[in-house]
């Protein structure tokens, strides 16, 4: 008999993995989200700036009627990304007061909808503005989850902070979210294609598709950038390698593993090649087995930025492979 995660793991897909689909508007975000539960996976991750018309203030009735949608096919929503804009021109920075003002209409839209939490990125909110934002979270029953992702670590002192906040808070209503973009042990096979296609030198090229995690590759990218000749073309694609894939180690997560909540199982293909795709989950499987792990794991497709792949099947695809490997790295 086949392992299996333990019960207490929820296996998730993010709305994300639908971006070009529901941009390109052939069918409402309603329609797709729900077409998600039909078809994929009962519980959804919700991005509601694709999706509600009325964001960042969403307007009950639109709340409602997605989240009715849902319940009519057995669905519900794990989390919802929330939004904060910190300035309100070009000069003008949101004070405190407004600051939670505007996260407020979100908070009270994803209780609405169900959600069991709201998601910003690491560090943004603040100290200050997550304790104020503490009593509404009880209100609503609701976990804030800060993210942490890419080329960020826990001992980045960027990343840091926030995660010493979180842990001074010392309360479940805030807790910490990762994105396994941290854990790249080599880069998407589709992506070094689209590198090379775009005119990426040889050079550079064997680096990142052999030392990915040395040290002196990511000195080379920064080399090639600083000298003005990425093709601009792919520059964008490009600055993924200094954002949002990361080098870190299933291991390098274990201090925060009390913090941690959910967590982002980002993937960009399909191709596990030397297990490139497997492999980290395997490896984070074995961690969270070991440390009494309850929470969402949520398939979250990044490769639309440059493959024209069906959501619907890879993200299918992906929640397989993710399902077989996670459980085979907890040794049941």
């Amino acid at each position: 008999m086949a392992p299996e995660i333990p019960d207490n793991w929820t296996l998730c897909a993010s709305s994300f993995n639908w971006t070009p689909e529901i941009t390109a508007a052939r069918r409402t975000g309603q329609d797709i989200v729900t077409g998600i539960a039909d078809s994929v996976v009962k519980t959804i991750e919700l991005e509601p700036g694709l999706l509600w018309r009325t964001f960042p203030a969403p307007q009950d009735a639109e709340v409602d009627e997605l989240r009715d949608s849902l319940a009519a096919r057995g669905g519900r929503v794990s989390i919802v990304g929330a939004s904060l804009d910190d300035f309100t021109s070009p000069t003008g920075r949101r004070s405190l007061q407004e600051r939670l003002d505007f996260l407020a209409p979100q908070l009270h839209a994803a209780h609405r909808v169900g959600a069991s939490g709201v998601r910003l990125p690491a560090g943004q909110a603040g100290t200050e503005l997550l304790t104020l934002l503490l009593p509404l979270l009880h209100e609503f029953d609701l976990v804030l989850y800060e993210e942490i992702q890419g080329q960020q670590t826990p001992r980045n002192p960027a990343v840091a902070p926030a995660l010493d906040a979180i842990a001074g808070l010392a309360d479940d209503h805030v807790r910490v979210l990762v994105d396994i973009s941290m854990l790249m042990p080599a880069l998407p096979v589709t992506y070094l294609e689209e590198l090379r296609r775009g005119g990426v030198p040889a050079e550079l090229l064997v680096r990142l598709e052999n030392d990915w995690r040395d040290p002196a590759t990511l000195d080379s990218v920064t080399a090639l950038l600083r000298s003005g000749k990425v093709p601009p073309r792919i520059h964008t694609l490009f600055m993924n390698l200094l954002i949002r894939f990361g080098r870190s180690d299933a291991a390098d997560l274990q201090s925060i593993i009390p913090l941690v909540g959910g967590f982002h199982l980002k993937f960009w293909d399909l191709d596990d090649d030397g297990g490139r795709v497997s492999q980290p989950l395997r490896d984070l499987g074995s961690l969270l087995a070991g440390n009494g792990f309850r929470g969402t794991l949520t398939s979250e497709w990044g490769g639309h930025e440059w493959l024209q792949d069906d959501p619907t099947e890879i993200t299918r695809r992906h929640l397989a492979l993710a399902g077989a490997a996670l459980a085979a790295g907890t040794g049941v």
